[in-house]
């Protein structure tokens, strides 16, 4: 399986086990920065580690501080591989764009269509420089 994206923010190409969320998730109090892991005890992933995974994300919930979160990821070492959005989020991504201002190496942002994220369930997953989302070989 192989589609285009549209880049939302240009990064580092990615590689890694999908992690598609079943829900939206906030980044403020959903996410640990120091361990990369989902927090928030009422998310149906609770406890599923988001770094060095693409992560699916099929919206967040609200805090403009989700892209201080997304930053500290970064700059941790426990961002996900990379991020793959159905609708840009200005706030969150707010955080790649920083993060790359500061030097730090980020991953890729990327838009897809919410419906093909389940063909990626269960799979390891590149996001390539120019895109591409495909299930690696």
């Amino acid at each position: 399986m192989s589609a285009a994206a549209e880049i939302l923010v240009p990064g580092k190409a990615g590689e890694g086990e999908a992690l598609v969320l079943t829900a939206p998730i906030s980044f403020w109090g959903g996410v640990d920065p120091k361990t990369g892991r989902i927090a928030d005890v009422r998310h149906p992933q609770h406890g599923e580690v988001i770094s060095g995974r693409v992560l699916f994300l099929p919206g967040t919930i609200g805090s403009s501080s989700a892209s201080a979160v997304l930053m500290e990821l970064v700059h941790n070492g426990r961002a996900p591989a990379a991020l793959v959005l159905h609708e840009p989020d200005a706030i969150l991504l707010l955080g790649l764009i920083v993060a790359r201002e500061m030097g730090w190496a980020t991953p890729m942002a990327v838009r897809l269509g919410r419906g093909l994220f389940d063909t990626y369930r269960g799979t390891t997953v590149k996001v390539a420089g120019d895109g591409a989302v495909t299930v690696a070989a």
